[in-house]
């Protein structure tokens, strides 16, 4: 039994079931159909063969041959030793004058032999981020800014402030969609809005109104008004300026602190912040190592396993559609959106899963033990949620995958040039 090489990783290989055999097998079913099928006229059991033929002789037909190509198609490719990605296609061949055999062709890919370069010559860089009291500030800055209120103030509206308003715009003196809107609230100077219509708003007052022209820009997502001059005409109806909390005892209550305790709350502040840093170094680290990882192997790769990572992402992406009450149909996730993020993907499971093999990496029960409990650290009942993932195997196997993959990224970083280079905090959360 021999292969024919197709394409670097498409194969060919020649399927020969005896028809005797097939025939033999197919009476054998029709048989025992007979004695167990139901049929209108007929008492059970007493069915007659050729009545159970014609009705169903055609499905069991097609379930025989099936069985028979699979379990002949799996015992080539043991004996072959081929270790076959995706499902293989079967195709009829032509049969011989006066052959006892029907002859079909699989046709399937292989998994491509991955030949990695070495990579003691590779420098990569490791973050290092030393946190700061500065930056204990900073994220507590933004606690406080996260539970905002807005109390109304009568005076002109300034940036920061919340100020509800209605708007009217129109292009060329016709409204246009999303272009109206009553009783509209925002912060000046978030964003949410454009820069231009914000500006407008600053200095009037509530009760006031104002016309103003603004273009759009030339990148602007809507076509139709992308670069286009419009004209809005804005009423304030309020002015609310922002109100932090203040840093007191309630604060740290409301973060957790039972006792109120601003140390404390500090503390565990310090503690998450520097939980966040590992979280996003780890992240970089293993980002540059898959790099160093592609940029240290070129092979082939399998149509199958391209074709069903497009689909797995779609149906991801369609899926997640839905549980957002978006109703899109499927037809707006084209395959063609994926082909790159599933050829990305596929690269970096098949180089995974060689540096795997090669070193016998397994999942450490210590370093799992050790993930699950950082996982847990951000909840009331730690304990609890070790307890959940021990009592799931397939949430202890999502652990042990990741487990997994920082073994791979340890075993780049054992063997590239490591270079440790200090960052700032900002730097690192992406805030420059």
């Amino acid at each position: 039994m021999q292969t024919e090489n197709v394409s670097s990783l498409e194969r060919r290989l020649d399927l020969a079931v005896p028809l005797a055999q097939f025939e033999a097998e197919v009476a054998k079913r029709i048989q025992g159909m007979a004695r167990k099928v139901k049929m209108a006229g007929f008492r059970p059991g007493k069915v007659p063969v050729r009545v159970v033929e014609q009705q169903h002789g055609q499905e069991v037909r097609q379930e025989v041959l099936s069985e028979a190509i699979s379990q002949r198609f799996a015992q080539a490719i043991k004996e072959l030793e081929l270790n076959v990605a995706g499902y293989p296609r079967i195709e009829p061949k032509p049969a011989e004058e006066g052959g006892s055999d029907m002859v079909f062709s699989a046709v399937f890919e292989v998994y491509p032999e991955v030949v990695m370069d070495d990579i003691t010559e590779v420098t990569l860089e490791r973050p290092e981020v030393v946190v700061s009291d500065e930056n204990v500030d900073k994220t507590i800055e933004i606690l406080r800014k996260q539970r905002v209120i807005y109390t109304p103030v009568e005076r002109a509206a300034a940036e920061g402030d919340q100020v509800n308003i209605d708007y009217h715009g129109t292009l060329d003196g016709v409204e246009f969609k999303g272009g109206q809107a009553k009783g509209y609230t925002l912060v000046v100077g978030e964003g949410h809005a454009l820069k231009d219509f914000e500006t407008a708003i600053v200095g009037m007052t509530a009760g006031e109104s104002k016309t103003f022209g603004m273009t759009f820009p030339e990148d602007y997502h809507s076509k139709d008004l992308a670069g286009k001059l419009v004209n809005f005409d804005i009423k304030l109806n309020r002015v609310a300026e922002a109100v932090l909390p203040t840093l007191d005892a309630d604060f740290a209550k409301s973060l957790g602190i039972e006792d109120g305790d601003l140390d404390k709350m500090r503390a565990e502040i310090r503690k998450n912040v520097e939980r966040e840093v590992k979280r996003r170094i780890q992240a970089q680290l293993k980002e540059t190592a898959m790099q160093v990882l592609v940029g240290a192997a070129s092979f082939d790769l399998p149509r199958a396993l391209i074709e069903m990572e497009i689909e797995r992402l779609r149906r991801i992406a369609i899926e997640d559609m839905k549980s957002r009450g978006m109703k899109m149909p499927e037809s707006s996730f084209p395959p063609s959106m994926y082909v790159d993020q599933a050829q990305q993907r596929v690269r970096l499971g098949l180089l995974l899963a060689a540096v795997v093999q090669a070193n016998r990496l397994t999942p450490d029960p210590e370093h799992v033990r050790m993930l699950i409990n950082e996982y847990a650290e951000s909840y009331e009942q730690p304990e609890a949620i070790v307890a959940w993932y021990y009592a799931s195997p397939e949430r202890l196997s999502e652990v042990e995958s990741i487990a997994l993959e920082e073994s791979v990224v340890n075993w780049v970083l054992g063997r590239a040039r490591v270079i440790d280079k200090v960052v700032s905090f900002d730097e690192l959360m992406g805030n420059v």
